[in-house]
């Protein structure tokens, strides 16, 4: 299978006495599922800055095909003044749209509103519906189903197994059971590393 995530032997800390990684790699090809587990402040969300070039390994290589990711505050991830479906738009065409809306339980109308007008759960939905839009080779999934209860979490992750085809996912989660269900392997990162 094709790679479209090679992390090689990076390495990285915010001061010269704790290190986040040492050595670490991760090779992702299409079609899988990663996931990164761990508790809060050891380095989950810190890899996918590094991922997407918002900060650089102290060495090491990370090499990555064409991305999108969701975060986990959708709030976060649109302009509150434009709408959805223009924002969706500005980064990619709506080509199978539909399908995909229905599939994620979302209605036209909500692709017509402002994002502060709808739920962290409908809003999450939008995210996940911008990012596969997009196509990517690589999909980074930063906690997307904390938004949502328990039963949508599920309904969201088997949607993306499903169109899964042609990418690779790398998930972050601090849900165990979820990683394991859905990720062919599962990373657990330990607590940084003290000089």
């Amino acid at each position: 299978m094709k790679s479209v995530l090679d992390i090689e032997n990076i390495s990285f800390g915010y001061s010269k006495d704790i290190s986040i990684f040492e050595n670490f790699s991760l090779t992702l090809s299409e079609g899988e599922i990663k996931a990164i587990v761990g508790p809060s402040g050891v380095g989950k969300s810190t890899l996918f800055e590094l991922i997407l070039g918002y900060r650089k390994p102290m060495n090491g290589t990370i090499r990555s095909l064409s991305l999108s990711q969701v975060f986990q505050d959708p709030y976060s991830s649109f302009h509150p003044t434009y709408r959805v479906r223009e924002q969706i738009m500005e980064v990619t065409t709506m080509e199978g749209y539909q399908v995909l809306l229905e599939q994620m339980g979302l209605e036209e109308a909500h692709l017509d509103t402002l994002p502060h007008k709808l739920s962290g759960g409908q809003l999450q939905r939008c995210s996940i519906l911008r990012a596969l839009l997009m196509k990517p080779k690589l999909l980074l999934l930063d906690e997307p189903t904390s938004a949502l209860d328990n039963l949508n979490q599920l309904d969201i992750m088997k949607l993306i197994v499903k169109n899964i085809e042609g990418m690779g996912v790398l998930l972050i989660t601090h849900d165990g059971d979820l990683a394991r269900w859905c990720a062919d392997e599962v990373i657990v990162l330990t607590q940084p590393i003290t000089k």
